[in-house]
């Protein structure tokens, strides 16, 4: 745990400083001051691992005890928060290390209280205390999309979820926002104690620890799994405004989120698509799927430079090997028609994939020799831009060629 002692005169941006400093997991208040002449003394006693110092109270206290501290004790990083730029200006050339402007959220503090523990220099540093969680380095969202019912995207959500896990320098969550009829806790065969349901309720109290608390380990593939209301009657309780919190709290914690969105574009569903990184479109060669395709991209198209983050993925690829031939759609006419081209294709097997699903076990560990698998490994492998070995299959092309299609 790391040690952080606060000063700030003034007690509503105190007590809510201390208010945040209890959602953040990895540190606890160690003492608060609202004296600045006082707050060496209190640094001297046991030198923390953070100093926060407030200016707005006495710009010129505080720049006295900004330099007092840099100069006695250079070990401690100080991190100041002002409503003022030019205080904070100066501050810096006084020895802040970092700085925060009025008013301060918890993810920002979060973000630069790991940025000052991360940089060295601390009392952590000597004191035997253990790695922060998760370095506070970029995280990616990825918005899984069907253009029906049926299509395979929560397949598609779980299995790339679990992929993604498989590279043990990820942390890897998995929400369902399907609220009404969302299964991706099926395909897992976990029961959570908690859904998002229970976060909504309690959204003034919710922080890491109570987010931490409520996602449940899937021990198997060791990603992080958020799910749906248990009772369809709790889906009304559930806004944008919520997702939007709770999603900007799991960005603090995991390197990849994946959602499973639901097909009704509602608000929640728009506050989960504003946030991603990529949109993936699931999409498969039949006809009303590829013109919902397109409707969807129409859509997508309001938001601000979705189309650049939209990818269309065609699931089930070789199925259509089984129609008439007088009502199969070959690739490149879906590609013609949603006026896009396939970004990744997923093999149909549906015997693994049938397994998979009704045992609750994704392919990465029932089957992980399985083109669909491999196909989910190379995806996500794609989509971190790292590179994975092809397998003989793969490098023979044929009909999967468009497996490593950029």
């Amino acid at each position: 745990m790391q040690r952080i002692v606060i000063c700030d005169p003034n007690d509503i941006s105190r007590e809510h400083m201390r208010a945040l400093l209890l959602g953040i997991d990895f540190a606890f208040l160690d003492a608060e001051c609202k004296r600045y002449d006082a707050f060496v003394d209190i640094i001297a006693d046991n030198p923390p691992d953070l100093a926060i110092v407030h200016l707005d109270a006495d710009k010129a206290k505080a720049a006295a005890l900004l330099s007092q501290v840099s100069q006695y004790f250079p070990q401690v990083p100080l991190l100041v928060v002002s409503s003022n730029h030019a205080a904070i200006l100066e501050a810096l050339q006084s020895g802040a290390k970092q700085f925060l402007t009025e008013p301060v959220s918890l993810e920002d503090l979060l973000r630069v209280i790991r940025k000052s523990l991360a940089e060295g220099g601390s009392a952590a540093s000597s004191s035997g205390a253990g790695p922060l969680p998760r370095a506070g380095g970029q995280s990616y969202v990825y918005a899984v999309l069907g253009a029906r019912g049926g299509i395979g995207s929560t397949t598609c959500a779980v299995n790339l979820a679990a992929a993604l896990a498989a590279d043990p320098e990820n942390q890897v969550a998995l929400v369902d926002l399907d609220l009404a009829l969302g299964d991706a806790g099926v395909h897992l065969s976990v029961s959570p104690n908690y859904t998002l349901a229970d976060l909504a309720a309690n959204i003034d109290k919710l922080d890491l620890n109570f987010l931490k608390r409520s996602m449940v380990k899937h021990e198997e593939t060791g990603l992080s799994f958020l799910d749906r209301p248990t009772q369809v009657s709790d889906i009304d309780v559930i806004e944008g405004a919520h997702v939007d919190r709770v999603l900007s709290l799991l960005k603090l914690s995991y390197s990849h989120l994946v959602i499973d969105i639901s097909k009704r574009f509602t608000a929640v569903d728009a506050a989960a698509l504003a946030v991603a990184d990529q949109i993936l479109l699931v999409t498969q060669l039949e006809l009303s799927s590829v013109l919902n395709a397109t409707r969807i991209l129409a859509a997508l198209a309001a938001l601000d430079e979705a189309g650049d983050r939209v990818k269309i993925i065609l699931n089930k690829a070789g199925a259509e090997a089984d129609e008439d031939e007088r009502h199969r759609i070959s690739p490149k006419k879906a590609e013609d028609i949603i006026g896009k081209p396939f970004y990744w294709s997923i093999p149909y097997e549906p015997k693994p994939l049938g397994i998979a699903r009704n045992e609750g076990v994704p392919l990465i560990k029932s089957a992980p020799k399985c083109r669909a698998n491999q196909a989910f490994v190379a995806l996500a492998a794609a989509l971190t831009n790292k590179q994975v070995a092809a397998t003989p299959q793969q490098q023979q092309g044929g009909l999967f060629r468009g497996l490593f299609k950029k």
